[in-house]
């Protein structure tokens, strides 16, 4: 996979893998104060999507996903922003995600690779 480069701006990494026969481009960026994920099968970003824990009174954070822009009748996107956040957190990272997620496949088996090469190479 992608070694991680510490180059101004941010760090970041990057690489290609093959799910269900279709070459995806991932690119995983750590600013400050948020991770960026894109995911692309059709060479644009695709519909973004941002995921942020919430802490509240219960003992128990809660997830929030929201379309910025793009498919919003695509509950599996949502599934797959909402995997990585909760991910994300529980390895130790309190920022937001903003994910884009450019694919010609929406299925559960696409969504769950995507989020494997990421975890794979996550980089908070």
């Amino acid at each position: 996979m992608g070694s991680v480069e510490q180059h101004f701006p941010v760090p970041h990494r990057s690489f290609s893998v093959e799910i269900k026969g279709n070459k995806t481009d991932v690119v995983i960026s750590g600013y400050n104060d948020h991770i960026l994920v894109i995911a692309t099968q059709i060479g644009t970003m695709g519909t973004m999507l941002q995921a942020r824990k919430e802490e509240g009174m219960t003992s128990e954070p809660t997830f929030h996903v929201s379309v910025i822009f793009g498919k919003r009748d695509e509950p599996m996107l949502t599934a797959c922003a909402r995997q990585l956040i909760e991910h994300m957190s529980s390895s130790g990272s309190a920022r937001p995600l903003v994910l884009s997620l450019g694919l010609k496949d929406h299925s559960m088996e696409t969504l769950k690779g995507v989020v494997s090469y990421v975890l794979e190479n996550r980089i908070w």
